[in-house]
C-alpha cells in the first residue's frame, strides 16, 4: 500500500525567548514522512528551490525514505518564520515563495498518482482556479490509468490546511477546496480552518462537508480531542493522556492526519468500531507528537524509556 501526497515544503524557522530555531517541514511534507515512519510508503509532490534549504529537505525526506517528485522554484525554497512568546499565540511570516507556490503536474506527478493506493492533499493553493483546476485533472487522468490497468484508484484525502500569510482569495479558496472536497473519501478539518474559511463552527462545516460528499471528515478540535464522521457514523474521542507534558503543538493535526489516512489505506473503515479504531490511533499520533519539538510524527512508543524530563530541550 503507497501514498502520493501534494501540497508544500518548506522551512519552519522558529523564534522564541530560547533562541532561532529551524526545522524541515511543510504540511505536506510533515504528512508524507508521517505515512513513511507508519508503514506506508509515501512519494511527496512538491516545489522547491535550487538553494542550500531545497538540499536540506532533500536528505530530509531521504532520511526518512521518501521519496520525491520536486517542481522547480525559481523564488527559492519556501520559508515560514513563527514568532512564540509565552504572552500569546505564535505569528506567521511566509517568504515569497510560499506565497506564490505552484505545482508542475506532468507525466512523473500524474504516474506517481496513478499507482498510488492513496492521493493525500495538504496545504494546497486552493486560491488558484488554474491549479486546482491542473491537480482536479491530473488526479482524474491519474484515476482512469489505474482502473485502464485493472487497478483500484486511489482513495483522495484532502486537509485545505489555509494559512492567511498565504492565501490570496478566501472564497476563491473554498470554492476551490469544496470542488475537491466533494469526491474526497477523507477530509480534515480543525477549529482554525473553520473559523478562517466559514467565520466558525466546526460542526456546521463537518455537516456541509458530508452533504457536499464526502464519505468522511476528520474534525480536530485541538485539546478537546476530534470527531470522525462517515456515512451515519459519528465517532469522538479525546486526546490521548500520555506522560510528560506538552512540549510543541506543531504538527499534531498532520500526525492526527497521517494516522488515519495509513488506515484508509489498509482499508476503508465500515463500522462503528473500526472508525474508533481508527481515531484513536490519530489521537495517539497527535499526543506523542506534541511531546517533542518539531512536527516530525512520533507514536506512544517513542516515549518508552524517554527521560521526560529532557524532552524538548
Amino acid at each position: 500500500m503507497t501514498a502520493v501526497v501534494v501540497g508544500d515544503a518548506l522551512i519552519d524557522e522558529l523564534r522564541d525567548d530560547h533562541g532561532v530555531r529551524e526545522f524541515v517541514g511543510g504540511a505536506a511534507l510533515n504528512v508524507a514522512v508521517g505515512l513513511a515512519r507508519l508503514g506506508v510508503p509515501a512519494t511527496l509532490i512538491a516545489m522547491l528551490g535550487d538553494d542550500e534549504p531545497a538540499t536540506r529537505v532533500r536528505r530530509y525526506l531521504e532520511d526518512f525514505g521518501v521519496n520525491l517528485v520536486a517542481t522547480p522554484s525559481l523564488l527559492g525554497t519556501a520559508r515560514a518564520v513563527s514568532t512564540r512568546s509565552g504572552q500569546g499565540e505564535p505569528t506567521y511570516e511566509f517568504n515569497e515563495a510560499s506565497r506564490k507556490r505552484r505545482i508542475r503536474f506532468g507525466e512523473a506527478e500524474i504516474d506517481a498518482m496513478a499507482h498510488a493506493d492513496a492521493i493525500v492533499v495538504s496545504c494546497f493553493a486552493f486560491d488558484d482556479p488554474e491549479q486546482t483546476a491542473e491537480l482536479i485533472d491530473a488526479i482524474g487522468e491519474a484515476r482512469r490509468r489505474a482502473e485502464s490497468e485493472g487497478r483500484e484508484a486511489a482513495a483522495v484525502a484532502v486537509d485545505p490546511n489555509p494559512r492567511a500569510g498565504m492565501m490570496r482569495d478566501k472564497d476563491e479558496f473554498v470554492r476551490g477546496f469544496e470542488r475537491m472536497a466533494a469526491s474526497a473519501a477523507l477530509i480534515k478539518v480543525g477549529e482554525d480552518d473553520a473559523t478562517l474559511l466559514y467565520g466558525g463552527d466546526l460542526d456546521a462545516l463537518r455537516t456541509r462537508l458530508i452533504a457536499l460528499g464526502a464519505d468522511a471528515v476528520l474534525a480536530t478540535q485541538g485539546a478537546s480531542g476530534a470527531t470522525i464522521e462517515a456515512r451515519g457514523v459519528v465517532v469522538t474521542r479525546p486526546i490521548s493522556p500520555l506522560p510528560g507534558r506538552i512540549v510543541d503543538t506543531m504538527g499534531a493535526g498532520d500526525a492526527a492526519f497521517a494516522a488515519t489516512v495509513a488506515v484508509l489505506v489498509e482499508g476503508t473503515p465500515t463500522t462503528e468500531d473500526d472508525w474508533a479504531t481508527a481515531l484513536q490511533s490519530a489521537m495517539d499520533a497527535a499526543a506523542a507528537t506534541c511531546r517533542f519539538e518539531g512536527a516530525l510524527l512520533r507514536t506512544p512508543s517513542a516515549l518508552q524509556g524517554t527521560d521526560m524530563d529532557r524532552i524538548g530541550t
